[in-house]
């Protein structure tokens, strides 16, 4: 990382004192703080749980280019700051994890000019020596696992599937692609997928996992590939990692997730964990994977239990993930949490194998979960906020990151009497000086009667009354929650003058799969009942609202409510916000990459609907009036864009006010800094001409 000042390092370390920073020197919160707040990556434990080393991502506040850093922390010092490690000019490092003995810190980095395993080395006292390239490969590292005797390690990356070193040039058939035939530039398919979520596929090119020695710190030997016979990605695309990938104790094997790359793939959520043993490298279905989704492997430390995420519905990507634990040298599995109504989201074991942490969403808050092995019994072990990055420790406490609608992630430690101690306030000097929002949480009754939950997020100590931003989350099967997002954030919405206000409608997470699975094929009904209940309801418990004033917002999911609340509740809102919506669900079932998805939550491929024009909103645009913004992404190929640019074309020709903003280098998300900037300027801009006093037109 090479723009980290000594000024900003200093600023990184301060801690809680800066939590204290008086009310009156607080400002608003704005667009240019949420992408240059720093960003913690993620967090590893020494083996003696002496130090956490972490990463750390720093956005440069004038040309929002973004480079990652790496930090050591000593969790035996209560007052600990962290000491930046392993810093190379005009280099990115992450990724971090201990060799065995505690000795070596390996990460990720791009010094030499791709992405490759580094060493750098950890002394007792926290000195490090001068970072060391640890591998030459031809190809990029995607990430690694360092086996639990420390004379392995596991790396992938995407590398064609008739190479069999990890890389190959030109000459030997470069990344394999069979999409491009030549003598021109076209791309030919034979099969599906052809594109997936950003980017063109590359058939005979897929995510690959081999095995290297490690002698003296470093790889050596060409590898081991991993995959066999086997054709598909692993870890999975387009959002898998080592989360999909576990070591056996022994270190003679590993574990791993893939969904196989056939003409079905595109409709398959069939992922299935692969045992291999590196003698062989020959990768064997391991016992106990249903039809659904597998994932998530984990082995116990004791090398008698094999745990791992399983759905039960096949093509139901959101159904609910349960624990399947099986013992060594059984066949089948048992259900862990068979009577518990939630779904796990990581797993990670306690260092006596007696119980297994995990995560999992509950209302509007991402916990921590203990889950004891003997019983499945399940305690819940943190309170409000989203927590991630668990590592359990031998006396029972645990290192782990939250964040909450106030804050991004911060790293804590949880004792075992369960004593919460934030360890780190990486963004505390910013956040000083920005104003806090009040946060209420509210519930109602919704559609059918049923008790659905919302949150008011306002800034604090304002007096006037303030229009709402009424947010919907897209999935559909998600949730605001208390979390913090750097792309749909309602604290900096709130900083604009707003009463945010968002909805956990019929088909949300966190509130058991009966009430999830309720949206399928319903996504009109349900859904809008509980938004028009949801939007009185706030106006009940917050008498500051402004409820002639309000402007509706929504991506995915949620832009296609804005399309559906045009045709259906067309004079309720000021304006609407529509990122990244569905228009047309017969374009969109045509079009978007991950049939899956829309053939199960709409019944099937869109010939065989019953009903297939029942939630389509492009049947009731006769109705719409409302002001709109449209923002899309050219590299969304989840819904591609052409489901913006047809409703602008609608409200343009009826001269419906609307504005269209298109991205040329984002997908479905706006990640990058300058456009965040930009995408905020535009939202705000639009909600402050329709909802402001004396701006409306």
């Amino acid at each position: 990382m090479n723009n980290l000042s000594k000024a900003s390092c200093i600023a990184l370390l301060i801690t809680g004192a800066l939590l204290s920073t008086p009310v009156a020197l607080a400002r608003s919160m704005t667009a240019e703080d949420l992408a240059t707040l720093k960003r913690v990556g993620s967090v590893t434990v020494s083996p003696d749980e002496k130090w956490a080393a972490f990463g750390v991502t720093e956005t440069d506040p004038e040309s929002y280019e973004r480079s990652k850093g790496l930090y050591l922390l000593d969790l035996t010092k209560p007052d600990a700051v962290p000491l930046r490690i392993a810093d190379k000019a005009s280099a990115s490092e992450h990724s971090p994890s201990f060799s065995t003995d505690g000795g070596l810190l390996y990460y990720l980095s791009d010094a030499s000019g791709i992405e490759q395993l580094w060493k750098a080395a950890i002394t007792s006292d926290g000195q490090e020596g001068e970072p060391v390239q640890a591998s030459n490969l031809q190809a990029d590292i995607a990430g690694f696992k360092l086996s639990p005797k420390g004379d392995k390690v596991a790396v992938w990356g995407d590398i064609a599937k008739d190479c069999p070193t990890f890389g190959c040039g030109k000459a030997e058939g470069g990344d394999g692609n069979r999409a491009l035939p030549g003598p021109g530039t076209g791309r030919e398919y034979g099969n599906l997928f052809v594109r997936h979520w950003s980017s063109w596929e590359k058939p005979g090119n897929y995510s690959r996992i081999f095995a290297f020695d490690l002698q003296d710190g470093k790889l050596t030997g060409k590898g081991t590939a991993l995959d066999g016979e086997l054709i598909g990605d692993s870890p999975s695309k387009p959002f898998g990692g080592g989360e999909e990938i576990s070591w056996s104790p022994s270190g003679r094997g590993l574990a791993f997730t893939l969904r196989k790359a056939d003409r079905n793939e595109p409709k398959s959520t069939d992922l299935d964990i692969y045992g291999v043993a590196l003698s062989s490298g020959e990768p064997k279905l391991m016992p106990g994977n249903g039809d659904a989704t597998d994932t998530l492997p984990a082995f116990s430390p004791d090398d008698q239990w094999r745990a791992w995420a399983a759905m039960e519905r096949p093509g139901y990507e959101s159904d609910r993930k349960v624990i399947k634990l099986l013992g060594k040298g059984e066949e089948e599995p048992r259900i862990l949490t068979g009577d518990w109504d939630r779904s796990v989201s990581s797993i990670t074991w306690t260092p006596d194998s007696k119980a297994l942490i995990v995560t999992a969403q509950e209302i509007l808050d991402y916990a921590a979960f203990r889950v004891d092995i003997a019983d499945g019994k399940v305690t819940r072990l943190t309170g409000s906020g989203s927590v991630g990055n668990i590592t359990p420790l031998k006396d029972g406490s645990m290192i782990f990151t939250r964040k909450s609608l106030q804050a991004p992630d911060d790293i804590y430690r949880r004792d075992a009497d369960g004593k919460v101690t934030q360890l780190t306030n990486i963004n505390g000097e910013r956040l000083a000086e920005i104003s806090k929002v009040a946060v209420e949480r509210f519930s109602f009754k919704g559609a059918g009667g049923h008790q659905v939950w919302g949150q008011i997020i306002k800034p604090k100590g304002t007096k006037e009354k303030l229009p709402m931003a009424f947010l919907v989350h897209g999935g559909p099967q998600g949730s605001f929650g208390d979390s913090w997002s750097y792309r749909w954030n309602p604290k900096v919405m709130a900083a604009q003058g707003y009463a945010v206000v968002t909805i956990d409608f019929h088909g949300s997470s966190g509130y058991g799969q009966e009430f999830m699975d309720s949206i399928n094929q319903d996504w009109g009904g349900k859904p809008l009942e509980d938004l028009r209940l949801g939007y009185e309801a706030a106006l009940k418990v917050d008498k500051q609202i402004d409820g002639t004033r309000s402007c509706a917002l929504g991506a995915s999911y949620g832009g296609y409510m804005m399309n559906w609340i045009s045709g259906q509740w067309p004079d309720r809102f000021d304006c609407i916000i529509n990122h990244a919506g569905i228009f047309d669900l017969r374009s969109f079932a045509f079009s978007t990459e991950e049939l899956w998805f829309d053939q199960w939550d709409h019944g099937g491929p869109w010939w065989e609907r019953a009903d297939p024009e029942k939630w389509n909103p492009i049947q009731h645009i006769d109705k719409w009036k409302t002001p709109t913004l449209f923002i899309h992404g050219e590299k969304d190929f989840r819904i591609p864009y052409t489901q913006s640019i047809m409703p602008f074309t609608y409200a343009q020709e009826r001269n419906i006010p609307s504005k269209l903003l298109i991205f040329p280098d984002e997908n479905h998300w706006v990640l990058k800094g300058k456009n965040s900037i930009q995408w905020h300027n535009a939202v705000f801009d639009w909600m402050g001409r329709w909802t402001k006093e004396g701006q409306s037109e």
